[in-house]
């Protein structure tokens, strides 16, 4: 199933619906809700997550779409 990434002028990444992930000790985590933001500034200090440190940093980026058509499982990422 695609999935659309977008990033927000000036701001994160955005990506709908729930979102599975590995963290950086190999834990495989799902995210839950509707919109998983992720840090696009470097500036967070909840990584990979948003935390709207952008906005005090003055962060500046364009307005970006990407689709991806196939997802790796997070174990199909660690093989």
């Amino acid at each position: 199933m695609p999935i659309t990434i977008k990033g927000r002028e000036n701001g994160p990444y955005m990506i709908p619906g729930q979102a599975d992930y590995v963290d950086i000790d190999g834990v495989r985590r799902v995210t839950q809700g509707k919109l998983v933001t992720l840090c696009r500034c470097g500036g967070s200090c909840n990584k990979p997550f948003c935390d709207g440190m952008h906005r005090r940093i003055g962060f500046q980026a364009p307005q970006v779409e990407l689709t991806l058509s196939e997802v790796e499982t997070p174990e199909e990422t660690l093989a």
